[in-house]
């Protein structure tokens, strides 16, 4: 657990290593939200950071889901379990996968196999469809009398949502706002990359999502990977960057009969060039090893993408 102020403790979720997948915790007036929740694995961190901060489990009113995939919304199910006054809050096109989280599972089990699925995530438990809150553009819930407003934000996926906070004066970003593993941190501050990963990566949704954000100039992000993320307005700057130069990347090799190896060795070399560039302080082959699992699935979803734009 970290506190970050404004009422916002950042909670390590356990899935991967540590560090990597972060559940934030609100809570104002003695109400409670979650944003993003891990997988079933992590429920009782969950449960044992909210009675850390002297709540009880009907002192929550909002499970949030930034989207759907299993590493955000995969324990959504399994902790309302627990909560017996929540809501689910969620993506209009994500309301259904919470209900019934069998497609979910089936599109995880294309990518990873049915038994790394279950070893990793768990069985998703379905939601009540009555205690399922969709939450479309411009969508508010009121915490304890703290307004927390739904944007719309496809680029990493359809069913995605950030979500601005006007007491912290930021934005719970989910994946739109990619990733930031404190590992890559330098002296210049987080080191941000896209996740491209499938499958509806879509970059000109993903910059102008970002757009949107930094209008309201945030003071803060709240990244799931990982947590807490300032000097908005460069971490911007640097996405833009690095999507352009994936795009050009996917151009590049979209033709070719080895397009997935040589999509997986391009986008590795981009993104450890650029954390050299960043001053990260990790070796070389300790990058590598960091993001070789966010190099596979953007490559897939790179792809993807490129297929796309064929039909």
């Amino acid at each position: 657990m970290e506190d970050l102020g404004f009422g916002i403790t950042a909670i390590d979720t356990g899935f991967v290593r540590p560090f990597f997948d972060a559940s934030h915790l609100v809570v104002e007036n003695g109400r409670a939200a979650f944003v993003d929740v891990g997988t079933n694995f992590s429920a009782p961190r969950l449960m044992a950071a909210l009675s850390a901060r002297g709540l009880r489990p009907d002192a929550v009113d909002y499970v949030i889901v930034t989207h759907v995939h299993l590493d955000h919304a995969g324990g959504a199910g399994e902790l309302m379990r627990r909560l017996p006054k929540a809501k689910l809050v969620v993506h209009p096109r994500g309301a259904r996968h919470m209900i019934d989280p069998s497609a979910l599972v089936a599109g995880a089990s294309e990518v990873y196999g049915t038994e790394v699925v279950r070893a990793t995530y768990g069985d998703p438990v379905p939601v009540d469809a009555e205690r399922v809150e969709q939450a479309p553009e411009g969508h508010v819930v009121e915490l304890g009398g703290r307004a927390l407003v739904f944007l719309d934000a496809p680029g990493h996926a359809r069913h995605h949502v950030v979500i601005w906070d006007e007491a912290s004066r930021a934005f719970f970003t989910g994946d739109t706002f990619g990733l930031a593993y404190r590992e890559l941190a330098s002296l210049r501050g987080a080191f941000v990359l896209p996740t491209t990963s499938p499958v509806q990566f879509e970059p000109d949704a993903m910059k102008a999502s970002i757009a949107r954000m930094m209008e309201r100039d945030p003071a803060a992000l709240y990244l799931t990977h990982y947590s807490k993320v300032t000097d908005a307005p460069r971490l911007a700057a640097d996405m833009e960057e690095t999507l352009e130069a994936i795009v050009a990347l996917g151009r590049k090799e979209e033709s070719r009969d080895d397009r997935h190896a040589r999509l997986r060795q391009g986008m590795e070399e981009l993104l450890v060039e650029r954390s050299v560039a960043h001053g990260c302080p990790c070796p070389v082959d300790e990058v590598k090893a960091l993001l070789e699992m966010d190099v596979e699935l953007n490559a897939q979803g790179l792809g993807i993408w490129l297929d796309r734009g064929k039909r």
